[in-house]
């Protein structure tokens, strides 16, 4: 079978994967690799494959660490979630993950915020955390569905509760002239207030002048850059691309490159994916980026089922196979949750992997070429 063919099959395999008969059940696929042994390319048996998580479960005590500041929040008390920010320091990133999890906590009963908000200790950090709270709420009271698809009336209350989280935001960066987080929330409100686009790049400005590397900063830009907002397909594709040169060592950042990756292909199917060599060669450089990056992060389980998925489309199955090889026996994300069977669809996608690579020793766990016949650096 010629490469050409073999990479018609990957191809071919994404849409197979993702078909229902009428009657509900997968359709079979043309990836099927009969007798594929796992254990020979180094990888978990089959029938180990879980499709419950997309990467292994938190740390017993750091899951046993949350749950204690929870409840604590829950019972009324504050005093816990504000030394958990602080403890962040100014890293950033990690300070705006605690105040992710906060939000979350203040989404059940916020009580506990309204006090931390009165005492008045930390300003900032108590605002943006009801500022993200009231984002989180204008859209869940939007629902769902492209800006055309909904109801006026809802946009216009979505809308309402933005410019709401917005000023809350403002407030808060007027707190803490340091933290980004507040320009964040501002970031985020932004699409969604349809803020034009010179207004929008201050925003973005003030957030890159105190943290040039914010992940989730970064994940709010590019959406407000896609071409279901306010920009298009090339717009968003470029500010993935920027991020990933850009990223220090460390970062998940370049991971932004995978989720562009997402957004072209729920948009437009595997054929809208950009080819040439300058975008097959950042899947190898993401790569390299996740392999620097913590293993406590837990972004980089579900960046690696993308990168796995986005590499054998690009006809960089050694690639794939890596990180199937690192991923385990993981398989509850992206994209594999969005077929009918996700587990099949990923053991699907490892057997082809370890097909188009051709070597069954178990041995070569490096970045490969495409082609199964050497390295390609990142």
């Amino acid at each position: 079978m010629t490469p050409v063919l073999l990479f018609g099959l990957a191809a071919l395999f994404v849409l197979l994967t993702r078909r229902r008969t009428p009657g509900g059940r997968p359709v079979p696929g043309a990836a099927e690799v009969a007798g594929f042994d796992p254990g020979a390319y180094g990888l978990v048996p089959s029938a180990e494959l879980d499709p419950g998580r997309p990467g292994p479960p938190m740390r017993l005590l750091r899951r046993k660490e949350l749950e204690a500041l929870a409840d604590s929040c829950l019972a009324g008390g504050w005093r816990a979630a504000e030394a958990h920010v602080a403890a962040a320091g100014e890293d950033w990133d990690e300070r705006w993950s605690r105040l992710d999890f906060l939000t979350r906590v203040a989404a059940e009963r916020d009580e506990w915020l309204t006090a931390w908000e009165a005492a008045g200790t930390d300003r900032c950090a108590a605002a943006t955390v009801r500022a993200r709270l009231v984002v989180q709420r204008a859209w869940e009271a939007r629902g769902g569905g492209l800006p055309a698809q909904v109801a006026p009336e809802r946009t216009a209350a979505f809308r309402a509760q933005l410019a709401v989280a917005h000023e809350l935001a403002r407030r808060a960066a007027e707190s803490d002239g340091r933290d980004p987080g507040p320009w964040v929330v501002m970031v985020a409100a932004a699409r969604g207030m349809r803020l034009p686009r010179r207004r929008f790049r201050e925003l973005w400005g003030e957030v890159v002048a105190r943290a040039p590397h914010h992940v989730g900063g970064h994940w709010q830009a590019m959406q407000y850059w896609c071409a279901k907002w306010h920009g298009s397909d090339a717009l968003m594709l470029r500010f993935a691309v920027r991020a990933v040169h850009g990223a220090p060592a460390g970062s998940p950042l370049p991971g932004l490159y995978l989720q562009a990756l997402t957004e072209l292909e729920l948009r437009h199917g595997p054929g809208g994916l950009p080819g040439g060599r300058r975008y097959r060669e950042l899947l190898p450089r993401v790569a390299a980026a996740l392999d620097g990056t913590s293993a406590a992060n837990d972004q980089v389980p579900l960046l690696r089922h993308l990168l796995a998925h986005f590499a054998l489309l690009s006809r960089q199955p050694a690639l794939a196979l890596e990180q199937f090889r690192l991923i385990g026996p993981w398989c509850g994300a992206h994209p594999w949750s969005a077929a009918p069977n996700p587990v099949r669809a990923f053991d699907r996608a490892r057997a082809l992997a370890a097909t188009l690579t051709g070597n069954g020793t178990g041995t070569g766990h490096g970045t490969g070429n495409g082609n199964g016949n050497g390295a390609e650096g990142a």
